[in-house]
């Protein structure tokens, strides 16, 4: 018998010898009525379900490449497909494109592009080794490595993919929480819509097909041996059945938005925190491909982003800039005005020091030259000051005057960094302190308040190296593929900032390829 991280043909257990996949399954164990004729598969164990749905009697449609959400992971898939002549069509829930990709950062980790940002601005060292180390570590070794070493390696092409279709990218290259490099590209725009807009019109230039309000709601599947049929949709009051040719590919992102969901899996997020997320991201389609055999993993790891905008708990874009800037010089403090972490840390590590702490809201402090290394222009910085986003003063007194906190306590607290900075050495906090850091010795200054918000899903469905589906006995679920936070596997206990985009983007690019490669 092989062992259960294989494929294994056998599961042994007390009381039974020798039972295989099909034996259990046409057992009736946890499926029911499988075995009667013209009903689909459905592992789902709620009695109300099982054994209800039956395959559709006829098709109204057929497509060759059926790609479920339109963030960056679907519309890379879609380029691809289409890009390898199938018949291509996104369904998206959301009256929008673009899930919670379009609301991003966008900031993109990779230790190489075609503009060599790490070279030409002198910001050290870096490979894929590197990166595929700082991730393995940020995940606590819960990752799967070759999925680790396949974004990696693949991210330097993702990334000129999007600079060559026409996405505009920030002169700066900042180091972020977990990572030992400078390698975040910037979207010049400072959200993920900088790089959708070029995917989107990649993937429809190559014939690629979005639609809108267009829901998923079965996935056709006969049985656990066969492939995936197609899957059952809703627009408006109408269902539909979508015969799939080649491969059905699962991008719908992660389930943030389902308090019930989440909870289930990690009791403490509860619903009174802030959410990042844009309202569809609720999971059902993890739901439905663990209902056809899918197997799944590291739910219960769900992430939060330490510098969202406190009172709503969104990602704009001036709240990318507390965390990008830490690599060049910006740290944060609490309502005593006094640093409280190594401003370098895992997310996860600054996040519960700040929920810890009680001390809502924490500020990220700056001046206008940390401004200049992550290209922050003017018109950006008095936009955010207009929207109270930024709060700017002339000295640092000033400064603790205008937040309510001690001006004192400001003063040393900046004081003692800008030591740090000028010694190379933290000995409060540990911090790497680099010759890219600049001391706050002149004003303008500014702060920008933030607290943490319920941001990534780090577990989903199980894919293999190929973006393949796994099924719950280790073996590829035939014409099924799945990308991007939908999936587990990648990004163990914790995500490091700047490794989302990459992983949808160079997943979503292989589940393409492999899909419309199906005959």
């Amino acid at each position: 018998m092989k062992k259960c991280n294989g494929s294994p043909e056998e599961i042994k257990g007390p009381g039974a010898s020798n039972v295989n996949r099909r034996g259990f399954l046409k057992s009736g164990i946890g499926v029911g009525a499988l075995a009667a004729t013209g009903l689909a598969l459905n592992l789902n164990p709620a009695p109300a379900e099982a054994g209800t749905r039956k395959l559709p009697a006829r098709w109204d449609e057929r497509v060759d490449v059926v790609i479920v959400g339109s963030g960056f992971a679907g519309l890379a898939a879609a380029a691809e497909a289409a890009g390898a002549g199938a018949n291509v069509v996104i369904l998206e829930k959301m009256p929008v494109y673009g899930g919670n990709s379009i609301i991003s950062g966008g900031g993109y980790c990779s230790w190489d592009s075609k503009l060599h940002l790490r070279q030409k601005l002198n910001l050290g060292e870096d490979s894929w080794e590197r990166h595929k180390a700082d991730t393995l570590k940020g995940g606590d070794y819960f990752n799967m490595p070759e999925l680790v070493e396949v974004m990696v390696k693949g991210a330097p092409d993702g990334l000129n993919l999007l600079i060559d279709n026409g996405a505009a990218i920030r002169e700066t290259l900042p180091r972020i929480g977990g990572h030992s490099a400078y390698r975040s590209y910037q979207a010049d725009e400072g959200v993920g819509r900088g790089f959708t807009e070029p995917l989107r019109k990649l993937a429809e230039k190559r014939g690629a097909k979005i639609r809108l309000n267009t829901r998923v709601t079965w996935i056709w599947r006969k049985d656990a041996e066969g492939p995936v049929l197609g899957v059952e949709v809703t627009a408006g009051k109408k269902k539909s059945n979508i015969r799939i040719n080649r491969g059905l590919i699962i991008a719908a992102g992660g389930f943030s938005r389902d308090v019930k969901m989440r909870m289930s899996f990690n009791p403490t997020l509860v619903p009174e925190y802030n959410c990042t997320n844009q309202p569809g991201a609720t999971g059902e389609m993890i739901r439905y491909a663990q209902s056809v055999g899918a197997d799944a993993l590291h739910l219960e790891f769900i992430q939060l982003y330490p510098c969202a905008e406190p009172e709503k708990g969104i990602i704009d874009s001036f709240a990318i800039h507390p965390y990008s800037g830490t690599g060049f010089g910006l740290f944060y403090v609490n309502k005593q005005g006094k640093r409280f972490v190594n401003e370098l840390e895992r997310r996860d590590v600054v996040s519960n020091t700040q929920i810890a702490s009680g001390q809502k809201p924490t500020y990220a402090i700056l001046n206008g030259k940390v401004f200049d290394k992550l290209a922050v222009g003017k018109e950006e910085i008095e936009k955010g000051i207009a929207r109270g986003r930024f709060v700017k003063a002339d000295t640092i007194g000033e400064l603790a005057q205008k937040l309510g906190i001690p001006e004192a306590g400001l003063e040393e607290t900046v004081a003692l960094h800008n030591s740090y900075v000028k010694e190379g050495k933290d000995p409060e906090f540990n911090k790497p302190m680099t010759k890219n850091m600049t001391p706050l010795l002149e004003g303008p200054f500014y702060a920008i308040a933030q607290w943490p918000a319920i941001h990534h899903c780090m577990g989903g469905i199980r894919i293999d190296a190929r973006a393949q589906v796994i099924d719950i006995w280790g073996n590829p679920i035939p014409r099924m593929f799945a990308a991007g936070e939908v999936c587990g596997g990648v990004q163990g206990t914790n995500r490091l900032g700047g490794n989302a985009i990459p992983n949808c983007i160079v997943f979503g690019r292989i589940a393409g390829i492999n899909a419309a490669g199906e005959k």
